[in-house]
């Protein structure tokens, strides 16, 4: 039998509505964001109108606030626009489209005055928009605006992406708009960049900062603003449309040779069946010349990989895979290298190219890969066998590959952090110092798990040299005592 204290809708019913009221009203007193859910509520009970003005309300109100949100305040106006956000698309949007698309545009307007006040680094806000952006051509399609409408809405809205809120809005809207709303939003377009430009005298010039060639004004950033978002705009339209030609033309000759470009020229005539034109985009491109022989242009090779694979030619597209699997320890290329092999071959190859990888040359990569693969015993086994390589410099591969040995191969998941605290330490990192007093607490810990550490320092020991040889460094000290 179910116990009657667990909080679930059924014990809770048996409260009773008077009960249930009365404990709303407490819990809610003093709480804001929890009073005006429950008038939200209410005012959807009573209809749909009613909700609709109080939320038109709460929209007014966050858009006349002026105070800076810092990161203690950021979550919960992150959840207070949500909550508007879904009452919109969810309540509102069933009973009266109309009325939710016109309020969504009003969430929408919402967005630079919101970013302007708010420090919006760990992406708490930007989410919520970038989910609005999408609702918005949902409730577009039941709504059925006029498409010139709906392509003058859209246009203006492009105009004042300051914050990327209306990245993809195109592609969300291009159902509702259709031909006639996309013909007319690419019209508006094309003005828009053969407008002349209206450049102010030099006394009138507002200077912005510097660059590398000299000082930017604020009708230089304004004018590349408008060339980017025309640009931008035309490559939606046509994808919107399927018109690759229209797609290339945004971009000039010596652009089309970037290698990320030409993978999205290839990747669009591919999809239209112009396989000969793909391979001729991709040749054309130049990869850029790296300090570091292991980089990828990712993008482009892809791309290559997948018009040699539509041209028929598979034994070019699997070197091509094996050549970028080996150039950069590429785990996907590796699978999809191993997915083409014959029946059986591709286990048998898998544990060859794994020992490859256990002997690689550079540690940090195989490491790195054999933690992502996953293959735990083999990046265990190359920990302890090459502890002298491990380099603490290289946190953002030896964190994760602590995380994941810890618990099944502990032994090696201390020798990784101990690379970490060393470096720390004898490089004199102060900035890391928190980090590594955290890894040798964890240490610690894993330690206990440790039945011998044959050769190596028992934890004791270890942290006993440590004090001996940076005992100074109070700093670090201080984190643990």
């Amino acid at each position: 039998m179910a116990k009657t204290t667990t909080l679930n809708a059924k014990n809770l019913e048996a409260l009773g509505a008077e009960r249930l009221a009365a404990l709303l009203i407490e819990i809610s007193t003093g709480d804001a964001a929890a009073k005006r859910r429950l008038r939200m509520e209410l005012a959807g009970a009573q209809s749909p109108a009613e909700l609709g003005k109080e939320v038109r309300k709460r929209l007014a109100a966050i858009g006349r606030a002026r105070s800076f949100v810092d990161w203690h305040a950021i979550k919960p106006l992150a959840a207070d626009l949500e909550t508007q956000r879904a009452a919109i698309a969810g309540a509102i949007t069933q009973r009266d489209p109309t009325e939710a698309l016109d309020l969504l545009w009003r969430f929408m307007e919402l967005a630079n005055p919101v970013f302007s006040r708010c420090d919006d680094s760990n992406g708490h806000i930007s989410p919520v928009f970038h989910q609005a952006c999408e609702d918005l051509g949902s409730i577009a399609v039941l709504a059925k605006p006029s498409p010139q409408v709906l392509a003058v809405q859209s246009f203006t809205a492009l105009l004042a992406n300051d914050y990327g809120q209306y990245d993809g809005l195109i592609v969300a809207l291009a159902k509702a708009l259709g031909q006639a709303g996309r013909d007319h939003l690419k019209q508006l377009m094309t003005d828009l960049s053969n407008r002349p430009v209206e450049t102010p005298a030099a006394k009138d010039r507002i200077r912005i900062g510097y660059g590398a060639s000299g000082p930017i004004y604020q009708d230089e950033m304004e004018e590349s603003s408008r060339v980017s978002t025309v640009k931008l705009a035309l490559q939606e339209i046509a994808d919107a449309q399927g018109d690759v030609d229209a797609f290339i033309t945004q971009y000039d000759v010596k652009t089309r040779k970037v290698p990320v470009i030409a993978a999205k020229i290839a990747q669009r005539l591919l999809a239209a069946g112009r396989l000969e034109e793909a391979w001729s985009a991709i040749e054309a491109a130049v990869p850029r010349p790296h300090a570091r022989e292991d980089r990828l242009e990712v993008e482009w090779e892809d791309a290559r990989i997948a018009v040699l694979e539509a041209m028929g030619h598979a034994t070019q597209a699997q070197d091509a895979r094996w050549r970028c699997f080996e150039r950069a320890l590429s785990p996907a290329h590796l699978r999809d290298y191993l997915k083409r092999l014959a029946d059986f071959d591709d286990v048998e190859a898998e544990q060859k190219v794994l020992d490859l990888v256990k002997k690689h040359d550079h540690f940090p990569r195989a490491l790195g890969f054999l933690i992502s693969w996953p293959d735990l015993n083999r990046a265990a086994a190359m920990v302890l066998d090459r502890a002298r390589e491990l380099d603490g410099d290289y946190y953002e591969v030896l964190t994760p590959a602590a995380e994941a040995l810890a618990g099944k191969h502990n032994l090696a998941a201390v020798l990784v952090l101990r690379a970490m605290i060393d470096f720390a330490l004898i490089q004199n990192r102060s900035s890391r110092y928190k980090h590594a007093a955290r890894h040798l607490l964890s240490c610690a810990s894993l330690s206990a798990g440790i039945k011998t550490f044959g050769r190596l320092e028992p934890h004791d020991a270890y942290v006993a040299r440590l004090r001996r040889e940076h005992g100074r460094k109070s700093s670090f000290w201080s984190l643990l005592d």
